[in-house]
């Protein structure tokens, strides 16, 4: 037996689906001609002053002025020159100034943007209008490094919607570091600045003896907000200047990528001491461990576009201490990855399921419950195979106090579809107890350009969770997740964004990050964006409407829903603003318990905020960003401020603060309380390689003090002296029955890195 179904598509549908399939084949990123970038005809220094013959022969690109207006007369001369050989891209930058006494050269410390000028290139090595590399460097020669993802998407100043997107993420991440050398000189003309970049810290792909990647660069003059830029982008974005579809398409010819190896061992030593509870719950007794060990990290290049980094007994002693926070929400804290090792094209790897939620979040490898698990090893593949961008993660962590060893596997495989800029792919993530137990989950996703800034975005996930399956037995709904999303990617004119999620109850990748299950999401953000006149002190503005409401799946009810609007400032002079009104609806099924004994209880709340911030020019040795939120909250209001300031002493010193006060009262049952969060952050540079970054927390909510301090002696790229201390100082020692004592544990630990590389 056979069915046949016949469909009659009326004839002006016919034309009109011909014409949306036309239209997305037909979009490119940009028409631009392509650019064959000069090959150097003999060596140069490596000085800063890019005054050698060699250069004379390179051709300056031809700038214009990106910001504060939009192709407006620069007011100082700018001339970049870009220049590769056999080894290195070159990119010489020539900032004359004629008030050099007013560059900004704020900090030695890498990675740290303390409102410097900035001299930047940022390549779309792959060529695929969405991911790229971008290297900047300082007047004082500091290196900052970032990979970029989703187009920059997410980067920049503030954002539409308040917050109302459950598809957000961030397309920034500065904890990414590789290879590459820097030198500057600022004398009575301006500042100079020279970069080489090695191809092995690139990743591309060659065809028929070419090279073609997307190219943007640019100089920024912080203390007039001004960015001089190649290509003329215009600012329709709010992070125009690093967008990778709107790069220059460039060709090298005659390179071929390197394939070093390169292998770092460590050694590491130190001592750690814990005030633990006596097993008869009388008194605390003080544990002292002395830590002795080594490893190893292996960086390999298996092809022009394919590298693999394995790690063996890994050790992530140096990085940074997670900020202190204060959750007075309904979900846990989320904390961001700031581990080296997983930063190299992490983009890749990103399956964003609504803001923070995501179905693969590497934070779960080697630490649980927010205590560090060993990692016995592990590896990870990133790049391009053939038209698919891989990465594949396979770490094993050992068993600790009675949780079973676990083996997490990571699967993810992405290609270009369509247009230059529409993906498709898919991702498979396991979570293996020593135990038997498992987690195991798929996606697949795709985001498809149908015209120019628009696009539509779709996801499946579905996961396997032994206890879910033992419980309940299998149901396909139950444990899936299905997105899909239509936006308009533009910050100058009219632009929105649209979608809806379905998240089943069983739902649970564990190997990924969520904050409830069981759910519908419905969300909208309408906005508009204008470029100001000239004379104005505004650069751009752009107001909003926004909402968002989840529906529990079992019986249809509400469970949260968020509407507002919002309306963001962008200055000439690079300081911000933004003011938003929010009414919020969260419908408690059982009580809230917030710290100092304030609670909540079980009911429908309906409450409105107001909030509003402003941010000091970045270019100000003085800066900082203030924010104020006021209005009901649940059934009683708050009242919260935070203050965040920033003083570059001078170029080897700088403070920072961060003050968040928030009162909170609830007068049906007489509570109120005022949570306070707390820091401080020194960060010395004595020169670019020789460091000491110091961060003290002082959480009321948790009565702590948390204090980490990290010296660093970078002799040379991958080959590092790191000295660390870190403690936690109870505050409040009568808080429970038996008294506290002042320090719960400290830590001090040496380790040394040394890279050999072939």
């Amino acid at each position: 037996m056979s069915f046949q179904v016949m469909v009659s598509i009326p004839a002006y549908s016919r034309v009109s689906i011909s014409l949306f399939l036309i239209a997305l084949f037909a979009v490119s990123a940009n028409g631009q001609d392509l650019l064959k970038i000069q090959r150097l005809s003999a060596p140069v220094e490596l000085d800063g002053l890019s005054n050698e013959e060699a250069w004379t022969g390179v051709s300056p690109l031809e700038l214009t002025m990106y910001s504060p207006i939009e192709a407006g007369v620069m007011t100082e001369r700018t001339e970049i020159r870009v220049a590769y050989d056999d080894d290195y891209l070159y990119i010489a930058g020539r900032m004359y100034d004629s008030t050099p006494s007013e560059i900004r050269a704020n900090t030695l410390y890498r990675d740290r943007y303390s409102g410097d000028d900035t001299f930047a290139i940022v390549l779309d090595t792959y060529n695929d209008n969405e991911n790229a590399l971008w290297f900047y460097t300082s007047p004082n020669g500091v290196r900052f490094d970032t990979s970029v993802s989703d187009d920059s998407k997410f980067g920049g100043f503030g954002g539409s919607g308040g917050g109302s997107s459950g598809f957000g993420g961030g397309s920034w991440n500065d904890s990414w570091n590789t290879y590459w050398d820097v030198k500057t000189v600022i004398n009575e003309e301006g500042w100079f600045a020279e970069m080489r970049i090695p191809y092995s810290s690139l990743g591309f792909l060659v065809k028929d003896g070419a090279v073609e990647m997307g190219m943007i660069t640019y100089r920024y003059i912080a203390r007039k907000g001004e960015r001089h830029i190649f290509p003329a982008i215009p600012p329709n974005w709010r992070s125009g200047f690093a967008k990778p579809s709107q790069a220059q398409k460039i060709e090298l010819r005659g390179i071929q990528s390197q394939k070093p190896v390169y292998f770092t061992p460590y050694v590491a030593g130190g001592r750690t001491s814990q005030n633990l509870l006596n097993d008869a719950g009388t008194a605390y007794r003080s544990e002292s461990d002395l830590t002795k060990q080594v490893g190893l990290d292996l960086k390999y290049a298996v092809t022009n576009n394919l590298t693999v980094d394995a790690t063996f007994n890994t050790d992530f002693a140096q990085v940074e201490a997670d900020d202190q926070q204060v959750n007075l929400s309904r979900f846990s804290l989320f904390f961001p990855e700031k581990r080296q090792f997983f930063q190299e094209r992490s983009s890749l790897f990103d399956f964003s399921t609504g803001r923070r939620d995501r179905l693969f979040h590497s934070r779960n490898i080697g630490i649980r419950n927010g205590e560090t698990v060993r990692i016995i090893a592990g590896a990870r593949m990133v790049g391009r195979v053939g038209v698919w961008d891989l990465g594949v993660i396979d770490m094993q962590t050992e068993s600790s106090e009675g949780a079973p060893a676990e083996n997490f596997g990571v699967v993810r495989m992405r290609r270009q579809v369509v247009n230059e800029q529409s993906f498709a792919g898919g991702i498979i993530t396991s979570r293996l107890g020593g135990d038997g137990s498992y987690n195991i989950a798929y996606g697949l996703d795709g985001s498809f350009r149908v015209a120019p800034d628009t696009f539509v975005e779709t996801k499946w996930a579905q996961t396997f969770d032994q206890d879910l399956i033992d419980e309940k037995g299998f149901n396909v709904l139950q444990t899936g997740l299905f997105s899909a999303e239509f936006n308009r990617r533009k910050d100058i004119g009219f632009s929105f964004m649209s979608g809806l999620i379905f998240a089943g109850a069983d739902y649970n990748p564990g190997s990924g990050y969520v904050t409830r299950t069981d759910y519908t999401f419905l969300n909208f953000d309408l906005q508009n964006g204008w470029l100001s006149p000239e004379l104005s002190a505004l650069r751009q503005h752009d107001g909003s409407i926004f909402g968002n409401v989840y529906i529990r799946n079992s019986d249809g009810s509400l469970e949260s829903a968020r509407f507002g609007g919002s309306w963001n400032f962008a200055y000439k002079s690079s300081a911000s603003a933004r003011t938003s009104v929010n009414v919020i609806v969260e419908d408690l099924t059982e009580p809230l318990f917030f710290p100092k004994g304030l609670t909540v209880p079980a009911a429908q709340h309906t409450y409105m905020e107001w909030q509003s911030s402003y941010s000091v020019a970045g270019g100000s040795l003085f800066r900082g960003r203030v924010s104020t939120t006021v209005g009901s909250f649940y059934d009683g209001w708050q009242l919260k401020g935070e203050y965040s300031p920033t003083w570059n002493i001078n170029k080897h010193i700088e403070l920072s603060g961060s003050v968040s006060v928030t009162h909170l009262e609830f007068p049906d049952r007489n509570q109120k309380a005022d949570i306070s969060l707390i820091g401080l952050r020194a960060q010395l540079g004595f020169t670019t390689k020789i460091s000491v970054n110091t961060f003290i927390q002082y959480n009321a909510a948790a009565d702590r003090i948390a204090s980490n301090a990290r010296f660093r002696y970078n002799f040379a790229e991958g080959n590092d002296l790191w000295v660390v201390y870190t403690e936690n100082l109870n505050t409040n020692r009568q808080r429970n029955e038996l008294e506290l004592p002042v320090s719960s544990n400290r830590t001090v630990l040496l380790k040394y890195t040394y890279t050999f590389g072939s």
